[in-house]
């Protein structure tokens, strides 16, 4: 069955009303298929939404690359004294914003509470018209989870709708604890949403 939503017209005697059965979000499994079917190489960088760029470690540390992009945003998705140790001080001659989240690619991991203040940060830069690079090492885990927040709390997506979205330009593949994370990050934001119950998913993969 399908992850999404179906909407039903009800038309009684004397009144019209719409009727809309909840969304049910997709399973891990579901969106681990999403993710990783027909993947493709990833390139060290791409544009994955308007001004919206996703990338690894090498571009993140390639000044020129990101001038000829005309990044004015840098979200690095693995700062940190050991791990990508750029900051405000090493972007200082490109004039560009920066924002670091010390997040570890590990499903235990808990990188929620960096959801919201990633997602302003990319919000805020776009409604100026700037460009935002976001990356990690590899430009495939934790800068695609924060990406895909974006999407859903800033543009409404689904988590499986900014999924496709992304995936159009970039192969992401957020690990197993930051898919949940942002299964549960979209329960918050479509309260009228479920999840499925053991025995439909088990129903749905039969």
């Amino acid at each position: 069955p399908s992850v999404i939503g179906s909407m039903a017209l009800l038309t009684p005697p004397n009144h019209c009303c719409i009727c809309v059965s909840p969304y049910i979000a997709p399973s891990l499994t579901e969106l681990r298929q999403i993710l990783w079917t027909n993947r493709k190489p990833v390139a060290p960088v791409n544009q994955v939404w308007p001004n919206l760029y996703i990338g690894d470690e090498s571009v993140a540390r390639d000044k020129t690359t990101l001038s000829s992009l005309g990044v004015t945003h840098i979200l690095n998705a693995a700062a940190g004294r050991h791990r990508i140790n750029t900051g405000q001080r090493f972007y200082s001659d490109l004039g560009v914003e920066y924002h670091g989240v010390e997040a570890a690619d590990h499903p235990e991991f808990n990188i929620q509470p960096f959801f919201r203040p990633a997602a302003q940060f990319i919000d805020s830069a776009l409604q100026k018209n700037g460009k935002v690079f976001v990356h990690c090492a590899m430009g495939v885990s934790r800068s695609g989870a924060l990406v895909l927040a974006y999407l859903m709390i800033c543009r409404s997506l689904t988590l499986v709708d900014a999924i496709i979205a992304v995936r159009l330009n970039r192969d992401i593949g957020p690990n197993s604890g930051f898919l949940e994370q942002l299964r549960q990050l979209e329960l918050s934001l479509r309260p009228q949403s479920r999840q499925l119950t053991e025995e439909e998913e088990h129903a749905d993969m039969s």
